[in-house]
């Protein structure tokens, strides 16, 4: 049986791409929804408890959307709340986020440890995106909320960064697209990485909803537990993310 966290509304909750994390529901709606996708979360044992600071939320936010560079962004406001809490809760050392973009992917993670949303200090935080022109893009938008310089935003082939990285890597977040292959990729970059990933790393692939079909082998692979002791999908919004626990 696969494990679902499923918003009643996630068919119908949508966003402009072109207006980065603008509201589109009541807080209250958000908050209702997203804080019911952390409590399953809980219930798994993936998280360790359900509490973190939604004004810190907020305050990222804010700086995402007035001071970055953002062409378009498929991250909900729903989204980056989740993808907030889980590292503010988990708080990873080591985070590793392939297929950046912009860096609003970047920001939605590795806010819980720079910038406004800050709630911890990790020993690295890595962004890693294929297309020079956006990392530097990226690296630009993530140094106007981390003065201090403490992410690492990299311009090269995220598969084979993984293929040669030999650290321990406790959150990796997956948003790349492969060539021929588009988030198909997921499978080898989640092998790639599988000797940096601790018992208790959490693996999160963003798109589990709308590129399903190309995440098959992903999704079974995640799901099967003799790879990961627990998976689940959380639909929350047109995207989904997959949260795995090794």
């Amino acid at each position: 049986m696969v494990d679902v966290f499923e918003a009643s509304d996630w068919q119908t909750y949508a966003i402009d791409y072109r207006k980065p994390l603008q509201e589109v529901e009541d807080m209250a709606s958000e908050i209702d929804v997203v804080d019911g996708a952390v409590d399953a979360l809980v219930g798994l044992g993936i998280l360790p408890h359900s509490d973190y600071d939604g004004e810190k939320v907020l305050a990222l936010r804010s700086a995402i959307r007035e001071r970055f560079d953002i062409p378009w962004t498929a991250i909900t406001p729903r989204m980056q709340r989740l993808l907030y809490a889980i590292n503010s809760i988990a708080r990873p050392r080591v985070m590793v986020a392939v297929g950046i973009f912009c860096g609003v992917t970047f920001t939605s993670n590795a806010g819980a440890a720079i910038g406004p949303g800050s709630v911890y200090r990790a020993d690295r935080l890595v962004g890693i995106e294929i297309e020079k022109i956006e990392a530097d893009r990226a690296r630009r938008n993530v140094g106007l909320i981390d003065p201090e310089g403490r992410a690492e935003i990299l311009a090269e082939d995220g598969l084979d960064w993984l293929e040669r990285y030999e650290g321990q890597i406790d959150l990796l977040y997956l948003d790349a697209n492969g060539k021929g292959k588009g988030k198909g990729i997921y499978l080898d970059m989640v092998l790639a990485a599988r000797d940096n990933l601790r018992p208790g790393s959490l693996v999160l692939a963003h798109n589990s909803v709308n590129s399903a079909r190309k995440l098959e082998e992903y999704l079974d692979h995640v799901r099967n537990g003799s790879n990961f002791r627990r998976s689940i999908n959380m639909v929350i919004d047109g995207e989904g993310l997959e949260v795995s626990m090794v």
